[in-house]
């Protein structure tokens, strides 16, 4: 999903706009950016020095004993909320497979997104038909843990790099905006150069899907 480029905002102010899009807007863009084969030359380097976050998700460096993405100890009121919503995506929202959030509270985008491509099942990225699970998706989001920006910049940093390495070309570099990481991807997301549906762009993606912590998982 696209995040705002200009007009700085704070994580959890960033986070709702996120989900208010994510509920009015017919097709989450949960790839934004993302895509296209082998599109060749003039894809964006920049940055590229920094270092890569590690494979495993939610693995990064420890830090004061802390690892970003780590499960809560015990029961989280994000992990609860976020099961509610799971809840009622099966029941009201039509979606009886609807998968369980990850231990860390949020969802399984790798698995919604294999719902929400099939014909007429969009509504999977959306709280349903008619946004019926809207509450909840917006409670949900209103107890998102703090994110660590810096971590979730170098996530989407690896994961911009991965993408070029193997083979989509033009996937931008995520930036930093008042402090807030924005994520990368198309170059031009209101007229897309990058074709997400082909079998180059879906095979990088595989590869590099590793790359990115659970709160940023499927923001680029």
């Amino acid at each position: 999903m696209t995040f705002p480029r200009t007009n700085p905002r704070s994580p959890r102010t960033t986070a709702r706009l996120r989900m208010t899009a994510l509920v009015a807007l017919p097709v989450l863009a949960l790839s934004v950016g993302c895509g296209g084969g082998d599109d060749g030359a003039g894809g964006t380097k920049k940055s590229d020095v920094i270092a890569d976050v590690p494979d495993t998700p939610g693995a990064s460096a420890e830090k004061d004993g802390n690892k970003a993405d780590a499960p809560p100890a015990g029961k989280s009121a994000f992990y609860d909320a976020q099961l509610k919503y799971v809840q009622c995506m099966r029941v009201k929202g039509g979606y009886k497979d609807y998968p369980d959030p990850k231990l860390s509270g949020y969802l399984d985008w790798e698995k919604i997104e294999v719902i929400a491509s099939k014909p007429g099942q969009n509504e999977a990225y959306k709280g349903g038909k008619d946004g019926v699970c809207a509450p909840e998706l917006l409670a949900a989001m209103d107890v998102e843990p703090e994110r660590d920006q810096q971590k979730s910049y170098e996530s989407m940093l690896a994961h911009a790099k991965c993408m070029r390495d193997n083979g989509v070309s033009r996937f931008t570099n995520p930036t930093m905006s008042g402090g807030n990481a924005q994520p990368g991807g198309d170059p031009n997301p209101a007229s897309p150069s990058i074709d997400t549906d082909s079998p180059a762009y879906k095979q990088a993606r595989e590869a590099c899907k590793s790359k990115l912590i659970d709160s940023v998982e499927g923001m680029q």
